[in-house]
Parts: C-alpha cells; sequence; structure tokens
C-alpha cells in the first residue's frame, strides 16, 4: 500500500478487506487507524534548530516588580536629566560667554553637542526598553533609524574626546605655532570630519552589508563579523589608542618641563677662616656668575610659571577624561566584540542584565565629561556658578575679574618675592 497513492491505495484496501473474515475486519481497521495517527503525530512533532530565530533571538523578557520599576525608572531618569543639564550647559556657556568663544572651545561644544544627542536621541528610548523587561515596542523602522543614531552620537562622543587629546598635545609641544593654525574654519572642518566620519559607521546596515537583527521583540545591532570588527575599530579600540598615546606623550613633556623649571639655589657659604685671599676670589666670581645667570631665570620665572601649570594642567586633565573614558567603554566594546564570535551572527545570548548595565555604565561617559572639564577650567566653573544661579548679567566682567585675581596671585607669590629679596640682598 506504501507504493500506491490516491484512489489505488483505497481499492486496494477495500480488496485486501473483502478477503479478510467479517470478524476479524474490525480489529483490522482500528489498528490501521492507530498506525496512522502515531505516524501523523510523528512527522508533525517540531525538532529542535540552532538556526531557528525564534528560539536564538527569544531573549527572556524580564519581569519587574513595582518597586524595582520605580527604583530603575528614577536612577535612568536622573542620569538622562543629568546628562541634559551638563551638556547644555557647557552648549550656552560657550556659545553666549564672549572669552570662552575661542578655537580650541568648538571641540568642546561638538563634545557637548554629541552626548547631549545621546541624552535626548538614545536614552529615553532605551530607558523604557529596559522598564518594560527588554522588550522591543517601538516597530521594525524605527529600530533601524534608532541603532544609526545610538551608533552615530556615541561615536561622535568617543572620536571628539580623541581629536581633543590630539588637540591638548600640540598646544603644549607648540605652543607658539599651533595657536596660529588653530583658526575657527579649522576647527569647523575637524568638527565636520569627526560627525562624517560617526556616520559613514551607520550606513552599512542600512545599505544591505550588515543587517540588523530587528523583529518584533528585539532591535540589535548587526552582528555581522566584518563590520564589528570594523565599527569596534572606529568608534573605540582606534581612539583609545591614540588617546593613550597623546595623554604618555604630554606626561613625559609635563615630567621634563618640571625638570627644566626646578632651580637648585644658591651654594652654601663656607667657612671664611679656611678661605685664602686666592680661593675668595675664586669663590666671589663663581658667585657673581650664579647670580647673573639665577637674575636671568627670574625674568623668565612668570612665564615658565605659566607654561609649567598649562602642562600639569593638561596632563592631570587627559589623564583624568581618559581614565573615566576607558572605565565607561571598554568592558561594552569587549563584549560587544566577543559577542558576535561567541554567540553567532544571528543575535545576541548574553544575559540581557548584563548587556544593559554595560550600555548604560557607558551612557555615564556622557554625564561625566561636562563636568571633568568645569572642574579644570575655571572661566568654565565660573560661568556654570552664575547660570545656575540665574546671574546672566556681567559674566564677562566677572570672568576678567577672575583672570586678573589670578594675576595678582601669582604675582604676589611668596616664594618669588624672597628669590627678589636675596637677589637685591647680594
Amino acid at each position: 500500500l506504501d507504493n500506491l497513492n490516491g484512489s489505488s491505495r483505497v481499492d486496494g484496501m477495500f480488496f485486501l478487506l473483502s478477503q479478510i473474515e467479517p470478524e476479524n475486519r474490525y480489529s483490522i481497521l482500528m489498528d490501521v487507524r492507530f498506525l496512522n495517527k502515531m505516524h501523523d503525530t510523528t512527522t508533525t512533532l517540531p525538532t529542535p534548530s540552532f538556526m531557528d530565530n525564534e528560539t536564538r533571538c527569544g531573549e527572556p523578557i524580564l519581569s519587574y516588580g513595582h518597586v524595582e520599576k520605580v527604583l530603575i525608572g528614577g536612577v535612568l531618569t536622573l542620569l538622562t536629566f543629568l546628562t541634559v543639564c551638563g551638556n547644555l550647559l557647557v552648549v550656552i556657556s560657550v556659545c553666549f560667554v564672549k572669552k570662552l568663544k575661542q578655537p580650541s572651545n568648538y571641540l568642546i561644544v561638538s563634545l557637548a553637542v554629541a552626548d547631549l544627542s545621546v541624552a535626548v536621541v538614545v536614552m529615553p528610548f532605551v530607558s523604557i526598553t529596559d522598564l518594560i523587561g527588554g522588550q522591543w515596542i517601538f516597530g521594525r523602522v524605527f529600530c533601524n533609524v534608532f541603532i544609526a543614531m545610538d551608533v552615530m552620537c556615541c561615536t561622535a562622543s568617543i572620536m571628539t574626546l580623541c581629536v581633543i587629546s590630539i588637540d591638548r598635545y600640540l598646544g603644549i609641544t607648540k605652543p607658539l605655532t599651533y595657536p596660529v593654525r588653530q583658526s575657527g574654519k579649522c576647527m569647523a572642518k575637524i568638527v565636520l570630519f569627526v560627525w562624517l566620519l560617526s556616520a559613514s559607521i551607520t550606513l552599512p546596515p542600512l545599505f544591505g552589508w550588515a543587517q540588523n537583527v530587528n523583529d518584533d521583540n528585539v532591535c540589535l545591532i548587526s552582528q555581522d563579523l566584518g563590520y564589528t570588527i570594523y565599527s569596534t575599530a572606529v568608534a573605540f579600540y582606534i581612539p583609545m589608542s591614540v588617546m593613550l598615546i597623546m595623554y604618555y606623550r604630554i606626561y613625559r613633556v609635563a615630567k621634563v618641563s618640571a625638570a627644566k623649571h626646578t632651580i637648585a639655589g644658591f651654594p652654601k657659604a663656607e667657612d671664611e677662616e679656611s678661605m685664602n685671599c686666592v680661593t675668595a676670589v675664586l669663590k666671589l666670581q663663581r658667585e657673581v656668575e650664579v647670580c647673573v645667570s639665577f637674575s636671568r631665570l627670574l625674568k623668565n620665572d612668570r612665564k615658565n610659571i605659566s607654561i609649567f601649570k598649562r602642562e600639569q594642567k593638561a596632563a592631570a586633565t587627559l589623564g583624568i577624561v581618559v581614565g573615566a573614558f576607558t572605565v565607561c567603554w571598554l568592558p561594552f566594546f569587549l563584549l560587544s566584540t566577543a559577542r558576535p564570535f561567541i554567540c553567532g551572527v544571528q543575535c545576541s545570548c548574553v544575559p540581557l542584565w548584563v548587556e544593559r548595565t554595560l550600555l548604560w555604565l557607558g551612557y555615564a561617559n556622557s554625564l561625566i565629561n561636562p563636568f571633568i572639564y568645569a572642574f579644570f577650567n575655571r572661566d568654565l566653573r565660573t560661568t556654570y556658578h552664575n547660570l545656575i544661579r540665574c546671574r546672566y548679567r556681567n559674566i564677562n566682567r566677572k570672568l576678567s575679574a577672575a583672570s586678573m585675581h589670578e594675576a595678582l596671585k601669582l604675582a604676589e607669590r611668596p616664594g618669588l618675592s624672597l628669590q627678589l629679596t636675596s637677589l637685591n640682598v647680594l
């Protein structure tokens, strides 16, 4: 019967039944029905497949209680709000305060705009997705737009930090020639290049090279191996390497400068009884030469102190910026690089809470950046203080007064006065 099809199989069954005795026909029919039922059940059982998208990409939806939702929502909302306020203060300060409108601060504004974009365009949707347990509810079309904005803004922030480190290094090592080349047009071109390069990372998934993982429940950036290596290298590993090299070089320059500007002082007085006339004359001649050399050092002392302070502050600022950047973003990019090699290119097998924790740790870098620069920049700090207290008038006059006060404090240093007194006595 297995070799027969359609009506031939039916005719064959009736022929066989006609050859069987009537009392046995019922039991044989029941046996045939049972075997057919078992055959149908066996053929319709689902077979496990590791290539099934639902099985692999169906990330478990996290279930939170009311208290957990309130705590998580409060923390994420506070992080987003502080990021918006901090970077908005930077943009307002540089754009509306005359003293801060310098070409070097264009990079600070670009960094603030990138971090502000992360807080406004990216963080709210990630917060909502996390509060409902990780399920994407904004549709497939917006998923691609969201991933493109997320990648572009975060990459622009990281690459701007890299360009700032190069700018600080050139400003320290070439203080005479670099400020002349540092025009507004040059900085505008650099900022435009940074944003265009950041946007180039978002284009491949939109034009077919590497498709994002996008269904009704999951919205994940493409896990294609080639695209993952390309995007992580351009967005993180290369900028981080450049920042570390720049910081090391600035640190070396500051260290050499500290040794160069150290003044040994005057020779100690010797016992007059142990000196004869010849040795006394030679001693006096050496002291005169030392005094002449010392007077030249004192003539340029204020300039040397200013350069030294600038180098030390640049090294300290860049060191904290690089440290905060590495702590915030390195865990996330290590996970992003290893994920397609561990989980495959279809989707993610990493626990959702691990991915979200490392992602928000990276977003926290957008909150830290404006406060780091304000901590080391007196003008930004003063402007923040006045803007927060709604004192908009005469901010430029207050900044000039603060600069004058700092100059007077430098001129009245006790060490410098003591050295001048010693020189006059000699």
